[in-house]
């Protein structure tokens, strides 16, 4: 495999070569900072007020998410933590979670719930929080009014059951990501089972959207149901009724219209790489995508490339690629020029009032790119 820069791509007798084409325009005036973390992995005792974000240690952060309330969220993978970071003083709260890596506390408050493995946490449109808990092989929510943890899908034992009966009672296999669609539904990358599943919010019923269990490579365009999905990993949504679906093993992101049931893929060829900025995505090449956040600020996916140490951005006017944070190279900033600013590993990814934030998950940083939307 060819190693080529962060802004390279291949170009007939040059493949062998490193190509850095001219970053656009709006990304010369854009900037990283750190808004969480200290590059250290652990954990400060908060009082009511909270903690200096910046100055205290978090640890391994993967989802991200603004909330209704206006501030940051993230959640902490090995501790199970969710936490808070007020926008406006820069102060961090533990809102969920005692910081033990267990699957306890249904019917109690968050804080004194154990939570095994959280990837990703979204809210809904009532304002209840939900957390998707890979070891704990399930979705919880927690109450916005009451704090109260319940289990919404999953019965905390890994497998596959449950098509057409209520979600608490079907199993999971290792869940990865979740996303509400347009109709308020609640979508779950069921990567272990590879499948896409469905929980019906209001019957709290679930079905299989799309996969059939087998770890085969997804066909470029297909009726969704029935089609194998090699690796669902994440999942984002837009209010026209379209999901995003990022395969890890298949390395691609694929449209996926929820009405007609029907998916196409849109970015990366399948193969293995770090190729394809300033060209079409659907030429590009990914190495183990894992995050994806729509933006309807500037009609672009913002794709988190893990294993290429790098945030990617895919026009979706234009279908073009390009990478906005990240060097290519695994390591820990500096903050600044985007495109300086190394990352370890990232995972999530959210865009909000044009502002990118980022967990840089094994450096144990929140970023936030300004400037870049």
């Amino acid at each position: 495999m060819v190693e080529i820069s962060r802004r390279g791509f291949l170009r007939g007798a040059l493949a062998a070569a490193v190509a850095r084409p001219l970053p656009r325009v709006w990304l010369q005036a854009a900037t990283v900072r750190t808004v969480a973390g200290t590059g250290v992995a652990g954990y400060e005792p908060e009082g009511t007020g909270g903690v200096p974000a910046t100055s205290t240690p978090v640890n391994n952060p993967y989802g991200v998410v603004v909330g209704p309330d206006g501030h940051l969220y993230f959640c902490e993978v090995d501790t199970g933590r969710t936490r808070r970071l007020d926008l406006g003083t820069g102060r961090l709260t533990t809102v969920a979670g005692t910081g033990e890596a267990t699957y306890t506390g249904d019917g109690g408050p968050a804080l004194a719930a154990g939570f095994s493995a959280p990837h990703e946490i979204r809210f809904d449109r009532e304002g209840h929080l939900f957390v998707v808990e890979r070891d704990a092989h399930a979705v919880r929510r927690v109450d916005a009014g009451t704090g109260i943890t319940t289990t919404v899908a999953g019965t905390g034992e890994p497998g596959f059951s449950g098509d057409g009966g209520p979600a608490t009672a079907a199993q999971l296999r290792q869940p990865h990501s979740i996303a509400f669609d347009a109709l308020g539904g609640l979508l779950v990358c069921d990567i272990g089972n590879h499948r896409l599943r469905r929980v019906d919010m209001n019957t709290g019923t679930i079905e299989t959207l799309g996969g059939t269990g087998e770890r085969v490579a997804t066909p470029d365009e297909a009726p969704l149901a029935g089609t194998p999905l090699l690796g669902p990993r994440s999942v984002d949504t837009d209010p026209e009724g379209n999901a995003y679906l990022v395969l890890r093993e298949g390395n691609a992101v694929f449209r996926v219209d929820l009405r007609a049931g029907r998916l196409r893929r849109i970015a990366g060829t399948g193969e293995r790489g770090y190729t394809g900025d300033g060209g079409p995505a659907l030429n590009a090449t990914f190495n183990g995508p894992k995050g994806i956040a729509y933006s309807a600020e500037d009609r672009s996916l913002y794709i988190v490339d893990t294993e290429n140490h790098v945030i990617r951005r895919m026009t979706l006017d234009d279908g073009r690629l390009e990478t906005v944070l990240g060097t290519g190279e695994r390591g820990d900033g500096p903050d600044g020029d985007p495109l300086g600013c190394r990352l370890d590993r990232p995972h999530g990814v959210f865009v909000h009032q044009g502002v990118v934030y980022v967990t840089d998950s094994e450096s144990h940083r929140v970023r936030a790119i300004e400037g870049a939307v």
